[in-house]
């Protein structure tokens, strides 16, 4: 794969996820929601996360405003953002997830996989993401989230 698409994929990965950090730790106001997020996203766009439900853009828009700042010691770190296929304007792509301090986890710290699906086209509009629990031996190891985890 093209080294600077998966750089712009890299680097989209991790804006998306500080906005995250911004938004639970309640240093961007609540109008990021709409300038900041919102833009990023197809209005058909879904979220499976590693429970297995199916949300819409509209559901995950409206659980974010919920909790706006609802988590004020929330890190996150991105690793392994690779890049698998590339059909047309489409990307496939998967990446690491590594949270510290996230209460709504089983565990406080916590690591997922997640496979994107983007637009590149629409400035890698996000499509659909699906995400997965990394196995416990893994995640159990742990992460420094102060240092730079993405590859």
């Amino acid at each position: 794969m093209s080294s600077e698409l998966e750089s712009r994929v890299r680097d989209e990965v991790e804006a998306l996820h500080e906005f995250f950090v911004g938004w639970f730790t309640g240093k961007l106001p609540l109008g990021a929601l709409e300038k900041e997020f919102l833009p990023r996203f197809d209005a058909d766009f879904h979220l499976i996360p590693p429970t297995g439900d199916l949300l819409t853009l509209g559901e995950l828009q409206a659980a974010l405003h919920r909790n706006h700042a609802a988590n004020p010691d929330l890190q996150i770190a991105i690793r392994n953002v690779t890049v698998h296929k590339v059909l047309n304007d489409i990307v496939v792509a998967t990446y690491e997830e590594w949270q510290r301090h996230e209460p709504a986890s089983a565990n406080l710290n916590s690591a997922r996989i997640s496979t994107v699906v983007l637009d590149q086209a629409r400035s890698l509009k996000w499509l659909h993401v699906h995400e997965a629990w990394l196995p416990e031996a893994v995640a159990a190891a742990g992460f420094d989230a102060t240092e730079d985890q993405s590859q």
